[in-house]
């Protein structure tokens, strides 16, 4: 089948791959499914025309979207109360829109591909390819960075190249490979040389994972993560509020003798200024009388009232406030506005309320050492807060994934959460409402989890980290830059050839 890139299986075999592509990804971790899935996409790429490449990226997409976040429709539906049929149209045009950007990659191949000396191609895909994610999950709509390839390699041999080239340089590792793999299907020549190549670049990451990049610079803490389980239905009702505050602090006091105390994503449902006096102010003493600190999320409000932010405080031996900056887009703000207020309004479904917060806030200290704090759908963006980095001794992320229920969904964000880990070289303390509550390694392992849909504290250590990564010194910024020098010079290079070759013609 392979052979024959004109064949009329590859349309129908795309979505296929595309779910294949998915089940590498948690909770399935069929790693190797993503390679197989690659080399099929990247194979049907060959010697076609741009158009057709579009179509069987994008049916690739619908597969690969339409399980991969599926997710959606039960935040809509089930949670956001919209009837079947609008929710399914939402839902679907959700996966549609993120199906084309697999497509864009597959059309820019094609046109690359018909331009570009034999001997070069092989590097064409996986440079289209991780163009495409960085835009995807940087850029448009403020990026969406879910199912990007490197996450699936958590647990392989190419996690080694995390630390040193973030998500989207190992995700090009991978594509290469793929891409030398499918290029097998339709010629074998350098066969060996390529088997070689591919073997050394994958011993190479084996290697990689035994690098120490960062290092412990005091003693262990002792930390406690509180899971109250409240279901999102039930969260944000009023008659609720003084029921949910007294479980969480019954929680805690369980656990006064930690260093450190994490609450998850908006455990208080109340504003900070409405529950200031008469619950935050003697829960901060209490925490100061046994020599904790607490970390609890909490939305906030500025003085004047018109701005709302999802916030998070830290009370007992220090005290300060972060306000999430990277908003998810329609949950928290309300992008291509007018338009997208209009479709909501009219569905009665009311959604993006909060403000930005100010990209210089500083660090939140806790247990002794300063941490970098990220709410939820933050931990997807490896540059939030990366600036820093350096001054933080270990990260803190606290979620509410209650939003989409028994889905895969909560497996992926904890998938995700592992890669920051591991690109910091440092610990993470992942606290969410129902799951997954989780300490995670500088080496991307979880090391302690709680079980899902249950009230769970969470108890473990954790060692203060100091040092950089290469990552986390230089950034997506310069390792995407250098895979952009480098299509420019394989093109400049290849119009270099064009130009020797009508030479010797003449």
């Amino acid at each position: 089948m392979f052979k024959s890139p004109e064949t009329r299986y590859w349309e129908l075999f795309a979505p296929i791959a595309g779910v294949l592509f998915t089940l590498g990804f948690s909770p399935f971790d069929f790693q190797y499914l993503v390679i197989l899935a690659l080399i099929f996409l990247f194979a049907s790429w060959q010697d076609i025309n741009p158009g057709r490449a579009f179509l069987r990226g994008l049916l690739f997409g619908l597969g690969m979207f339409g399980v991969g976040v599926s997710w959606v429709y039960i935040s809509i539906h089930d949670m956001g109360k919209v009837g079947v049929s609008v929710s399914f149209l939402l839902t679907s045009t959700f996966v549609a829109l993120w199906a084309l950007f697999p497509a864009l990659a597959g059309y820019f191949s094609a046109s690359l591909l018909s331009r570009i000396n034999v001997t070069i191609r092989i590097f064409i895909i996986p440079l289209v390819w991780t163009l495409i994610e960085f835009v995807r999950g940087t850029w448009f709509l403020n990026g969406f960075p879910w199912l990007l390839t490197a996450y699936s390699q958590l647990d392989t041999p190419l996690a080694g190249y995390i630390p040193l080239l973030g998500v989207y340089g190992a995700g090009f590792v991978l594509a290469l490979t793929a891409a030398v793999i499918a290029k097998q299907f339709t010629s074998a020549q350098y066969r060996k040389v390529i088997i070689a190549g591919i073997t050394l670049l994958w011993a190479l990451g084996g290697f990689l994972q035994t690098i120490h990049w960062t290092h412990p610079i005091g003693a262990p803490i002792d930390v406690a993560l509180v899971q109250g389980n409240i279901a999102q239905d039930q969260k944000w009702r009023s008659e609720n509020k003084l029921k949910t505050m007294a479980l969480y602090q019954a929680m805690s006091e369980q656990h006064w003798d930690a260093d450190l105390i994490i609450w998850p994503e908006t455990a208080i449902p109340a504003y900070v200024a409405e529950v200031n006096e008469a619950f935050l102010k003697p829960l901060a003493e209490q925490a100061k009388q046994h020599g904790t600190d607490l970390i609890i999320s909490v939305p906030a409000k500025d003085l004047s009232e018109t701005h709302r932010y999802n916030a998070v405080i830290t009370l007992g031996r220090q005290e300060g406030m972060y306000q999430k900056k990277h908003l998810l887009p329609f949950g928290e703000y309300l992008p291509l506005q007018p338009l997208s207020g209009f479709v909501l309004n009219t569905i009665k479904l009311k959604l993006g309320e909060f403000t930005p917060g100010n990209a210089d806030q500083p660090l939140l200290m806790a247990a002794g050492y300063a941490f970098l704090t990220s709410v939820c759908y933050e931990d997807v963006f490896a540059e939030s807060n990366a600036n820093d980095l350096a001054a933080a001794a270990y990260l803190v992320n606290v979620t509410n994934d209650a939003w989409f229920g028994r889905s895969i969904e909560p497996y992926q964000h904890m998938q995700i959460a592992r890669m920051r880990a591991l690109e910091s070289g440092r610990y993470l303390l992942r606290a969410t409402n129902t799951g997954q509550t989780g300490i995670v390694s500088p080496e991307g392992k979880i090391i302690a989890q709680a079980p899902l849909f249950q009230e769970f504290v969470l108890a473990g250590e954790i060692v203060p980290m100091a040092g950089m990564t290469p990552f986390a010194s230089w950034g997506d910024n310069v390792v995407m830059l250098s895979i952009v020098l480098l299509m420019i010079a394989l093109l400049a290079l290849n119009l270099f050839y064009k130009r020797f070759a009508d030479q010797q013609l003449e």
